[in-house]
């Protein structure tokens, strides 16, 4: 498998070095030349399948010979190695618990498996890989506990300071060791634009072997398919494709549950769950991509007004707005109908839902009330003890801490804060990491 850039202006890679370089040398997002198509055979017998052939069968023809099949099948065999339950809520509406890995977020099945296969490509490598990525929340603790201590990686992330959870804080911030946290005057977007610059500074990479581990990294990005089969998997109408509400922000994630229904995955409909943040909604409404700055809202990993992975989407649908129409749905939700609707699921249904599973709900009943025949299941993204401020506003209860973090919860935050300013970022870099 060979990957192109969307730029278009650089010249095509494998696996390998789609993963080590993140972005293309023109700037590009990689993309693969061919989408493959799943074996049908496995979608009718998927009941019988292991997640981790699953996974393997889905990921190796992307990976290619870049990787050998029995390194690849255990490193999905790590990826997935916990529960990804699809829980009945109500008879048209089913939650994907995406939460029950190490970091309690969906970003733990991408960061794994990146972080695997950066160890197998860093193998005789004579300079560290120094991973930069900027987190609106999740994508930093999952990458932080991916890659603790893999030799030969250092990582850096950003976050902007105020705006990620305590515990999403801590997360990414109490290990140390490789992991460096930087806190960032600004927002998400502003974390994005400083790594975009970091990836196009030339006179830096020189200095530097740097690579991604944002969504925009296909070894990020790729594996997130994975759960949408495990989903159907589990899934009870096999005569009747389920419509997916996808909590969206920078979206990554709903893209490659696009992709996997391009490779013959059965979806009827999706659904961008978006929060103030309304860019994709507005766009699918107007046709017009018109970004805002981004607003601040209880479902801050959702915080993005440019979201750097519709390109992709985009590409998918050859740039055909119609087509995309056809299968995408988009609905704004606002803080105020977030915090109702975790209040009323907790007390209706006795499910507690965080913010940004929430915001999906409510965008699948939206689309239900006009298709009331369908049925439909919702990426609940993370953990509510993540986001124990709108989870406790809507219900007045606390929210217990799971065992698994406790110890983590209790370390010292260890960050370096900075000004949203490139000459900020190097400085770092530079005195740090050359």
């Amino acid at each position: 498998m060979q990957y192109y850039s969307l730029n278009k202006k650089s010249p095509p890679v494998n696996f390998r070095d789609a993963t080590i370089k993140g972005l293309a040398p023109d700037k590009g997002l990689y993309f693969p030349e061919v989408v493959p198509v799943v074996d049908q055979k496995m979608i009718e017998g998927i009941e019988d399948i292991s997640n981790e052939e699953i996974a393997f069968r889905v990921i190796h023809p992307y990976v290619g010979n870049t990787i050998d099949e029995a390194a690849l099948y255990k490193i999905v065999s790590e990826t997935v190695n916990f529960p990804i339950p699809l829980v009945d809520i109500t008879p048209a509406i089913s939650v994907l618990e995406l939460f029950h890995g190490p970091t309690l977020a969906f970003k733990d099945i991408g960061a794994r498996f990146m972080s695997r296969c950066l160890g197998e490509f860093v193998k005789g490598e004579k300079r560290k890989i120094t991973v930069l990525v900027a987190t609106s929340g999740d994508t930093g603790g999952a990458v932080a506990n991916g890659f603790f201590g893999v030799e030969g990686v250092e990582v850096v992330i950003l976050y902007p300071s105020g705006k990620v959870s305590s515990v999403q804080e801590k997360q990414l911030t109490a290990l140390g060791k490789n992991i460096h946290a930087l806190e960032v005057a600004g927002s998400f977007d502003d974390c994005q634009q400083l790594v975009k610059q970091a990836f196009a500074d030339k006179e830096l990479n020189e200095k530097l072997f740097l690579t991604s581990a944002n969504s925009i990294n296909v070894a990020r990005w790729l594996p997130q398919q994975f759960y949408y089969f495990f989903a159907y998997k589990q899934w009870k109408q096999k005569d009747q494709a389920p419509v997916i509400s996808v909590p969206s922000g920078n979206f990554g994630n709903i893209c490659a549950g696009m992709l996997a229904h391009a490779s013959g995955l059965p979806v009827k409909h999706f659904i961008a769950a978006c929060n103030a943040n309304d860019t994709i909604p507005r766009f699918l409404g107007n046709g017009l991509y018109e970004p805002e700055m981004a607003v601040a809202t209880l479902s801050n990993a959702m915080d993005v007004a440019e979201p750097s992975n519709f390109i992709r989407i985009l590409e998918i649908f050859r740039n055909q707005l119609g087509e995309l129409r056809d299968i995408l749905s988009a609905y704004s939700i606002s803080d105020q109908e977030t915090v109702a609707t975790i209040k009323r699921y907790a007390e209706g249904y006795d499910y507690l839902a965080d913010p940004h599973g929430a915001v999906g709900l409510l965008a699948l009943e939206k689309w239900l009330e006009h298709h009331p025949a369908e049925k439909g299941f919702v990426l609940e993204t993370a953990h509510p003890v993540k986001f124990p401020d709108a989870t406790e506003m809507a219900t007045g209860k606390h929210v217990p801490i799971p065992e698994s973090i406790k110890p983590l919860l209790a370390r010292d935050k260890k960050s370096v804060e900075i000004p949203a300013s490139y000459e900020a970022l190097c400085s770092f870099l530079e005195k740090n990491l050359d």
